[in-house]
């Protein structure tokens, strides 16, 4: 089942996403370092923020893969395949 935060972002515009994205970065740097100065009430923020992040990051490179054309993905297709020979070798 889709988290309601996911829901909530296919809504969104591409620039309302990476705008998002800035301004939750900026916020997660800052409780970061109040964090490491004074310590936080709920520590627990970090991680949800961090888990935020990931979402939108996910979301745009959804929307990314969705535009791609044919060509593309199947060039990225063969770029993955090849990936994983190397890895299968090593």
């Amino acid at each position: 089942m889709a988290s309601k935060k996911f829901l909530e972002l296919q809504g969104f515009t591409d620039e309302q996403l990476t705008a998002e994205l800035e301004d939750l970065q900026a916020q997660y740097q800052r409780l970061k370092f109040d964090h490491a100065v004074k310590g936080l009430d709920n520590p627990m923020v970090l991680r949800e923020m961090r888990r935020d992040i990931a979402r939108l990051h996910t979301e745009i490179r959804r929307r990314q893969l969705a535009a791609m054309s044919e060509e593309q993905l199947a060039k990225r297709s063969k770029l993955r395949a090849r990936r994983a020979r190397i890895k299968k070798r090593k």
